[in-house]
This record gives structure tokens, C-alpha cells and sequence, in this order.
């Protein structure tokens, strides 16, 4: 078979024509190449035209242990040459039952049980209809709604969308499921009390909807050790304790959305237990392989899983490539590279030195905050330090479209964008150096100072507006 190659003009012409891509103003490109990327080792990826650049999102919160593993491409290979496919539907393959024995041995307490998905918008669906069914088995069937908290991203298949708390992402597709309800998110910096009172009055707020739709209504409550959508929000963590309390009071499950605070990320194989908490159930997907091959899970508690086991009784939920032979591959030979190369206390490490560095640029008016945890770390936007006004919203739109391009020529990748708040955000591979963050400081620096002077000197909000690049 003669393999067809394309030249990068071919290659452009026909992302041009067939692709429809994620998230992405397609009219943005009539007049201009698609950037393309080609090849990944390390930190660093390369364009079509042989420019290097600093992964500063690891794809997308996903490749955790770097790019271009030999050791998990062979994995990969090997379980391809074996049994390149089948369902664990009623079957087993020795992939997965491995790769799910690994997982319950490094999640927290009771964790024993994996449903394997393929990402984490279908780890949170396939938590929730659990969670559902579970409520149901117990002898309790009106205990259906399940409560997240407002700014949160939790997925965008239709079911994950409607637990989000995203209102401008979910407007397209109302009505959406009736039964999700919002707690207030932990907004540390805004918040006019100490971090720990705040933490304890966001975590009332939970209680108070319990109270408020009745606990005999409530199946469960889903948060993020770290709350992405919102800005890297990190969280006392005394909220998750207080949390873990306000569920058992209630008879509420409580999940930990670890999409991206899993697998090295936070310091931890899991950001929960990070943070000290016990969830009834943890979603998981991303880093899971470092995205070499698509694959998330639901690890689940023992207590949850009980009422499964009764004769007769089934999960009435599958997909057919969840617990994929060559995914679960890619799965254990990720875990060992984490595993052997300590990425969990790497991530701390270089966390720190991230923290350390953008808190420099505090010296900008327009920074306001500085935050996260492990390797995962935002810069917020502000009018004005001293009151942490916002910024206008036609300033807003037009840096947001703007800071992405001008960090990619500095050959950064991360991501901008405005959920509730604005933001720089970087989630690097956990393979980077000092060096490498130096250099995203640095241009980070070099991009927001001459936004900061034409913003005090009063010329910023006399640009024109432009639509907003999450």
C-alpha cells in the first residue's frame, strides 16, 4: 500500500475544508495557515515549520510525563500486535483488569472499583447515572438532583454540560437536564473574610441547597480539588472536610471531578488525597495515559458499588471503547513512568518555582493574583490591584484574543481565557526545567507590560472589540 502524503499547503486546504475544530472561531482562518503541530519530545512540541515551543498546557492538562515516551509507544505497540480490540462487556481483557488493580491500589480509602470511560466528560456522565441508579437500588429514587458549584467545568457531553456551572457555554443548548443545582464556588482573593471563614461559608452554601431542595432530593455533590474553569482556584482544606461532614450528614455521595488534579498534577496521584478528603468517587481521565491514547475512569467506593453485586442487578450503562486494551496499555506504562521518576514530587517542586516566578509580575498594576497548586498555576487580570476591580469588558475581549498569538511567538503555549474571571493559565508536562519556566515568565512579562502602561495610561478601552478566545 503506497502511503499518501499531503504538502502543509494540501494539509491546510483540507483542514479548511473538513474540519470543523473544538471550541474555535473557524471564520478566524480564511485568510491564514491553521497552526499545525508535528512532533512532541520533552516540554516542547514543534510546528510545521520547525518552531519549537514550551507545551505550557501539556496539550491540554494531559501530557503529563512529556512527550514522545518510547516506553508507553511500545506498550502501545505490543498490545496492538496481541489483541488490538474488545469490549468489557461480560469479558475481561489482561490490560485492563491490570490497569483497574493499579488504580485502586493508589486511590484513597475504599476505592476499589474502575469503570473505564474514554475521557472525563463521560467519567462524569457515567458517575452521575451511578450515582443515579445507585440512589434507586437503595430504595430511594427521588434522591436525583446533584449539586456542583457555580463557574464549574465539568465536561460538555449533554449530561457533564448541564452540571457545569457555565452559564454562557450551557445557553446554546437549553433546556438542559432539570436536576442539577450551584453552590457557591471558593473565591479566596474576592472574598472580604480569611480564606478559612470563606472556605466554611462556601461550604454552608451546599448545605443550605440540601436544606433548601430537602436531602431526600439530593444524590450528590461534584467539585474539583482545584477549580479549573474558574482559575486554578485553590481551596483551604478545611471545605473539603467540611464537605465530607455535610454529605454524610445528608446521605449525599460526594465526587471528586479529577480530570485534571490526577496523575502527578497536584503532588499528588490524586488531588484529593492532596488535600486530605475522602470522596465516594473519583472521575478521572487526562493524564490517566498522558493522553497517548484516549481513556478516562470512574473509581468508585466499595460501599457504592454493594448494591451492584446483588444477584440480578446490572450497571445499565456501557461504551464500547471504555477499558480499550491498547488505552489501558498506555495506562500502566504512564503509571510507571510516574511512578519511577517521583513526577508527583516533581510537580511540587516546579510548582513552587512557577509560583515563585509569576509572582514577579505582581509588579504589573494589572496583575491582581497569583495562584494554585502542584503544577497548575493562573495569573488574574485586575483593573486595580488595590480593589481588584475588572477589568472593561472591551479591554477583557480584546487581551484575551490577543495574549495567546503573542505568547505562541514567543514560542509559548498556554491558554487565556475568561470564565468568571480573567486569566493566564499554565499546566505544564511535568518534565520541564527552571529553565523553560523562566523563559514562560519572561514572555508572559513581556506580553502584559505594554498591556498594563496603555491600560494606566488611558488608552486601553478605546480599542476596538473583538469576539472573546476562550
Amino acid at each position: 500500500m503506497t502511503e499518501n502524503l499531503m504538502n502543509e499547503a494540501q494539509l491546510n486546504e483540507a483542514a479548511g475544508r473538513h474540519l470543523l475544530l473544538h471550541f474555535s472561531e473557524m471564520s478566524a482562518y480564511p485568510d491564514r495557515p491553521f497552526p499545525m503541530m508535528v512532533r512532541g519530545e520533552g516540554a516542547y512540541v514543534w510546528d510545521s515549520a520547525g518552531r519549537r515551543y514550551v507545551d505550557g498546557l501539556a496539550g491540554l492538562y494531559t501530557v503529563n510525563v512529556g512527550h514522545g515516551r518510547r516506553a508507553i509507544a511500545d506498550a502501545v505497540h505490543r498490545q496492538l500486535n496481541s489483541l488490538e480490540y474488545f469490549p468489557l462487556w461480560n469479558f475481561v481483557t489482561p490490560a485492563a483488569a491490570q490497569l483497574a488493580e493499579k488504580i485502586a491500589e493508589l486511590a484513597p480509602g475504599n476505592l476499589n472499583r474502575v469503570f473505564f470511560t474514554s475521557g472525563g466528560s463521560e467519567s462524569v456522565e457515567s458517575a452521575y447515572k451511578l450515582v443515579r441508579q445507585y440512589q434507586k437500588l437503595r430504595g430511594n429514587p427521588d434522591k436525583k438532583k446533584i449539586i456542583s458549584r457555580t463557574g464549574a467545568y465539568h465536561g460538555m457531553t449533554l449530561g457533564a454540560l448541564a452540571i457545569c456551572g457555565l452559564p454562557g457555554m450551557q445557553e446554546p443548548f437549553q433546556p438542559l437536564m432539570p436536576t442539577v443545582r450551584h453552590a457557591p464556588m471558593v473565591d479566596s482573593y474576592h472574598a472580604d473574610t480569611t480564606p478559612e471563614q470563606h472556605a466554611l461559608d462556601c461550604a454552608q452554601g451546599v448545605a443550605d441547597v440540601i436544606a433548601v431542595e430537602g436531602p431526600e432530593t439530593v444524590a450528590a455533590v461534584i467539585v474539583e480539588p482545584l477549580q479549573n474553569a474558574a482559575g486554578c482556584r485553590p481551596v483551604e482544606p478545611v471545605y473539603y472536610r467540611r464537605l465530607r461532614e455535610i454529605c454524610d450528614a445528608n446521605d449525599v455521595m460526594l465526587i471528586s471531578d479529577e480530570t485534571i488534579c490526577s496523575w502527578g498534577r497536584t503532588g499528588g496521584f490524586f488531588g484529593s488525597s492532596v488535600l486530605g478528603y475522602q470522596p465516594d468517587i473519583i472521575t478521572t481521565a487526562k493524564a490517566l495515559t498522558s493522553g497517548y491514547v484516549p481513556m478516562g475512569a470512574v473509581i468508585v467506593g466499595d460501599h457504592v458499588v454493594e448494591p451492584f453485586l446483588a444477584p440480578g442487578v446490572v450497571f445499565e450503562h456501557g461504551l464500547t471503547f471504555g477499558g480499550h486494551p491498547a488505552a489501558a496499555a498506555a495506562g500502566l506504562a504512564n503509571i510507571a513512568v510516574l511512578e519511577e521518576e517521583n513526577l508527583s514530587q516533581r510537580a511540587v517542586e516546579l510548582g513552587e518555582y512557577m509560583q515563585r516566578g509569576l509572582s514577579e509580575l505582581l509588579r504589573l498594576p494589572i496583575v491582581g493574583d497569583v495562584r494554585g497548586g502542584g503544577y497548575f498555576r493562573a495569573v488574574e487580570l485586575v483593573a486595580d490591584q488595590g480593589t481588584k476591580a475588572p477589568l472593561p469588558t472591551e479591554v477583557l475581549q480584546r487581551w484575551s484574543r490577543e495574549i495567546t498569538p503573542a505568547l505562541l511567538e514567543r514560542g509559548v503555549i498556554c491558554r487565556a481565557m475568561h470564565r468568571g474571571s480573567p486569566i493566564i493559565q499554565f499546566a505544564p508536562t511535568l518534565v520541564t526545567s527552571e529553565a523553560d519556566i523562566d523563559h514562560m515568565v519572561s514572555a508572559l512579562g513581556e506580553v502584559l507590560e505594554p498591556m498594563s502602561a496603555e491600560f494606566h495610561s488611558g488608552s486601553g478601552a478605546a480599542q476596538p472589540v473583538h469576539s472573546l478566545t476562550v
